[in-house]
């Protein structure tokens, strides 16, 4: 009786051993993709534009341009039309830089979305640094409302100086806007 009850106990001591090991990873699972997109967004890690509201530009470099480029999509779901003002810009690598998104709700209810980023090409995107985007929050927009978005940035000197940016002389900045559930966005 005495080895059994030994036994009982080693097995309840390895289960519950093997369920905390468990939650812990379901946990880490969880936490894993917004951990993730802080450190690409500090690093600039996998083309993803470094943001930091607080950043000011570290002004301008001296003879050391380059071409801005902007693309923007909506994922086919969400009833928007999403579209630069600009498609180009020719910006002075460390002078802050402004730059304006139209979009339009073609639908008569409100609609939210939200748009992921990304910088091309990738070695560019840690130089690449966003003060005040659209793309920090969601966007909910009125039925046939039209609504102007800004986004405020600079590119990093550092990036005139990098031997793997030499001879970039265009960063596109690329947005995908993607509609939020409503119900589960107010829950």
């Amino acid at each position: 009786m005495n080895s059994s009850a030994s036994t009982a106990n080693r097995n309840g001591r390895t289960g519950f051993i093997f369920a905390g090991v468990a939650a812990a990873m379901l946990g880490l699972g969880y936490a894993a993709s917004p951990f993730y997109r802080m450190f690409c967004q500090a690093t600039g890690f996998n083309g993803t534009p470094r943001a930091d509201t607080k950043a000011q530009a570290p002004g301008e470099v001296v003879g050391k341009m380059v071409s801005v480029r902007f693309d923007a999509n909506v994922q086919p779901a969400l009833k928007w039309t999403f579209a630069p003002e600009e498609p180009t810009k020719r910006v002075a690598v460390g002078a802050r830089e402004m730059t304006f998104f139209d979009a339009a709700n073609l639908t008569d209810k409100p609609l939210t979305g939200h748009a992921a980023f990304n910088i091309t090409p990738e070695q560019s995107a840690k130089y690449f640094v966003k003060i005040q985007c659209f793309c920090f929050t969601e966007q909910t927009l009125q039925p046939h409302a039209r609504v102007r978005m800004p986004v405020v940035f600079y590119v990093d000197p550092k990036f005139a100086s990098d031997p793997d940016t030499n001879d970039i002389s265009e960063i596109t900045l690329s947005y995908t806007f993607f509609p939020i559930d409503s119900a589960k966005a107010a829950s």
